[in-house]
């Protein structure tokens, strides 16, 4: 059995200026006199997930849509759309009564955590025009996005990338992000959760940089409500939705369901993205104490993918080379030739060097069910089963690097798929609890799983050698494959707890006990086994946190955390070679800040500093080439507001600051120390306003800033993808009901996007150094929403 090596924070901290104004608040006595406890969980399909902010509305809305009507970016309450009802109540401009069960499984809403958590709802998808996963992130504060075909919804936050920020589907990790996420439509989404900092007692191995929470829409007890959405931009893309969901006529049987289909087509020729997302669930409240649910999910995409444009000579673009893009000197990391200066040929922004018989499929299935049972009044057992499965595969030219020799770009094939299956169990127990006279409520999770990967993968490599301008794509060629195998258990033990000393400041903590137990095979062609397989590791990481939260005066909270979280060192658990190092690598960070609603609800405002320290890491050094990283640091400050004015004007913006690097990053041949992981910009920074006409047919008018600083697309630094800022603007009208006599709400939208055309690097993927991903141009849109 290979050695265990245990993670294990090294210290707590807490703000001791804090502690003493909390203890000097109120004696012990006094305290029980005051408490304050968290609502008493109910057992329903609506107001267990509104406890924590509100008690529930007439009809029992989903507390997350009627909690999460404004995002923690774009927020700001405004007038509801007709037919919105009860789904305003709770609303907060920076969105902060949410409920993010990605953050805790103690029912705390955003404001109640110690940590950055912002949430993003449904509505605020719809209101800014976000289509994926993608663009969702892109409106978030401090974080970018993007859609390599090798690793689609790919992010950046606080420093870290890619696989170091769990992707969560309802709380459940199905592996690493830059080996099982796919790009995925908004439409059938209920909100996304973003928790920042390393959040390994949440969601486990993986979460240095945080995690990200993709929910499905739920349930909601009380009248039937349908939604149907269509758009199409100038494109010719097109989204269509179909949402129904209420109260049958079943006594206590609610449920959901979701069908979404669109055609994404890229600005670059021959290349799209289809989706099917059908979804649905079933709850039923058997008793007061007692709730069971069953959900079903199928997803599929097809595409044709956009690997980027080449890195060319400034010399040899002559009069087509662009400025503003990347800039840089580069040796090709492909081919070996010096390319000088670089830049992107004006030539390339719609060409697509991948070959004609290219395809990009994943289909996914999600089957999850529990039960809630109150067991006593302060006592509540939750759990659920789920099963996923996935069948991928990736059939493409991905290489595309120019050679300064030939003057043409060299590329290179690659076949890989995925067939996985994933099986687990979630079980919680909450327990609301007196202790000493102080109100403490404490969840005790115990969690498995066992995953079954299996990986074809191409054993052969065909290539050859294009023109820049008008390539003959060609097709893929011979194709001969091997055979990777992972397979994981996965078994963890967590207490989370919070604990109020007055009525104004909790300590929150938790501690995660979790085992990881890995058995790897690979063959060649013929099916021999490789030198070094099959091999097995275990891992017991422990990781936690512990913080506080002091509501100083009514709305002014200040919070502080520390946190640890674990991860593989060479960045794919799936992929671990015997020749790599196979140890955990770790993190910790520690975080203040404050939180601060105002104004009768009309003004919000959150601060945060963080300073973060990942050891041990395994990084990328170009190409497929990985080095040791013996630290990772990343220190920054995040600030986001937003403000009503007056009832038709909305102004809201946020910016982000990440000063991150890495240390004791010396290989033979070089160092890296010092320099900045990839994709990740020290500053950006998003900015809006909108302002409504409450004529008899109102109408709102909006626009949208976003600024992304200088970013390197490999750990190397030679090559800078440069700022860029863009803008959207939109404008709605809805409709009275008087008009549709059958529908209660309908609204008309158009929208321009990147209004002024900028050309931008948006995304590089440092294992294909060679060529830089592109944003979108300018591009029109025109949507209709209705619901009855």
């Amino acid at each position: 059995m290979s050695s265990i090596r245990i993670v294990r924070p090294r210290r707590f901290v807490l703000a001791s200026a804090a502690l003493a104004l909390a203890a000097a608040d109120m004696p012990a006595a006094q305290a029980q006199q005051s408490r304050e406890p968290l609502p008493p969980i109910e057992v329903s399909p609506a107001q267990s997930r509104e406890r924590a902010s509100k008690p529930a509305g007439r009809e029992g809305q989903s507390a997350r849509r009627a909690s999460s009507r404004r995002s923690a970016s774009i927020a700001a309450p405004k007038p509801a759309m007709p037919g919105d009802g009860a789904q305003t109540q709770a609303a907060t401009p920076l969105n902060s009564n949410a409920v993010a069960e990605s953050a805790s499984r103690l029912g705390l809403t955003v404001r109640q955590t110690p940590a950055t958590v912002e949430v993003i709802s449904a509505e605020t998808m719809r209101e800014q025009g976000y289509r994926t996963v993608s663009e969702v992130a892109q409106g978030a504060v401090g974080v970018t996005s993007g859609d390599a075909p090798g690793e689609p919804a790919g992010f950046s936050m606080r420093g870290f990338t890619n696989s170091q920020i769990n992707t969560l589907y309802n709380g459940i990790k199905i592996g690493p992000q830059n080996m099982t996420s796919r790009i995925m439509d908004t439409a059938n989404l209920e909100a996304v959760e973003f928790l920042k900092g390393p959040a390994s007692l949440m969601s486990g191995e993986g979460a240095a940089g945080g995690a990200i929470n993709f929910v499905t829409k739920q349930p909601h007890t009380g009248p039937i409500r349908n939604e149907a959405d269509f758009s199409w931009d100038s494109l010719n893309s097109f989204r269509a939705h179909y949402g129904s969901g209420g109260s049958t006529n079943v006594q206590g049987l609610d449920y959901r369901f979701d069908i979404s289909r669109s055609s994404l087509n890229g600005f670059v020729d021959d290349t799209n993205t289809k989706m099917l997302d059908v979804s649905g669930q079933l709850n039923y409240r058997v008793s007061d104490s007692l709730k069971v649910w069953g959900a079903i999910e199928y997803r599929e995409d097809r595409g044709k993918a956009y690997w980027g444009a080449p890195l060319v000579p400034v010399a040899f673009s002559g009069s087509h080379a662009t400025n503003g893009i990347v800039s840089g000197n580069y040796v090709s990391n492909y081919n070996g030739t010096n390319l000088g200066a670089v830049t992107i040929d004006d030539r390339t922004f719609k060409t697509n060097y991948n070959v004609l018989d290219n395809r990009n499929v994943g289909q996914e299935v999600w089957l999850r069910g529990g039960f809630e049972l109150k067991l006593a009044p302060d006592l509540t057992l939750k759990s659920q089963a789920y099963g996923y499965g996935a069948e991928r595969s990736w059939f493409n030219n991905e290489i595309e690097a120019f050679n300064a020799t030939t003057n043409r770009v060299d590329r290179e094939r690659f076949y890989v798929a995925h067939s996985q299956r994933l099986v687990g169990n979630v079980t919680d127990l909450i327990w609301d609890a007196n202790i000493a006279g102080f109100d403490n409520r404490m969840v005790t999770t115990l969690s498995s799983s066992y995953l079954d990967f299996v990986r074809p993968g191409a054993a052969n490599f065909p290539g050859d050698s294009v023109s820049l301008v008008d390539p003959n794509l060609g097709f893929y060629g011979l194709l001969t494959t091997q055979q990777q195998t992972a397979r994981i258990d996965n078994e963890a033990l967590s207490f989370e707890d919070r604990l109020k000393l007055t009525r104004n400041f909790a300590l929150v903590g938790g501690l995660r006990v979790e085992h990881i137990g890995l058995d790897r095979n690979s063959t060649d062609v013929n099916g021999l086994v490789k030198a070094g397989f099959p091999y097995s590791k275990d891992w017991a990481p422990v990781t936690g946190r512990i913080g506080y939260t002091w509501e100083a005066v009514p709305g002014l909270t200040f919070y502080s955390q520390y946190a640890t979280g674990a991860d593989v060192a060479a960045n794919n658990i799936f992929l671990l070679r015997p020749t790599d190092q196979l140890d955990l690598t770790t993190a910790r960070t520690y975080e203040t800040g404050v939180k601060h609603l105002f104004w009768d609800n009309r003004a919000e405002w959150s601060f945060s500093a963080y300073d973060i320290l990942r050891k041990n890491v395994y990084a990328a050094a170009g190409g497929q080439t990985l080095n040791i990283a013996g630290r990772q640091e990343s220190r920054g400050v995040e600030l986001a507001a937003s403000i009503r004015p007056i009832d038709p004007l909305r102004l809201w913006g946020n910016i982000a600051y990440v000063d991150a690097r890495y240390a004791d990053f010396n290989f033979v041949g070089g160092s890296f120390s010092g320099n900045t992981p990839p994709n990740v910009p020290r500053v950006v920074a998003n900015a809006g306003a909108s302002y409504r006409f409450f004529t008899p047919w109102p109408v709102e008018l909006g626009i949208t800033g976003r600024h992304v600083g200088d970013r390197y697309n490999t750990d190397a630094n030679t090559v800078t993808m440069k700022a860029y800022t863009v803008a959207d603007v939109y404008a709605f009208v809805d409709i009275p009901k008087t008009v549709f006599a059958a529908v209660d709400q309908a609204r008309l939208t158009f929208r321009v996007r990147n209004i002024t055309d900028k050309r931008y690097a948006i995304w590089g993927d440092p294992f294909y150094p060679d060529q830089i991903l592109l944003g979108a141009p300018r591009t029109y849109e025109l949507s209709a929403a209705f619901k009855w």
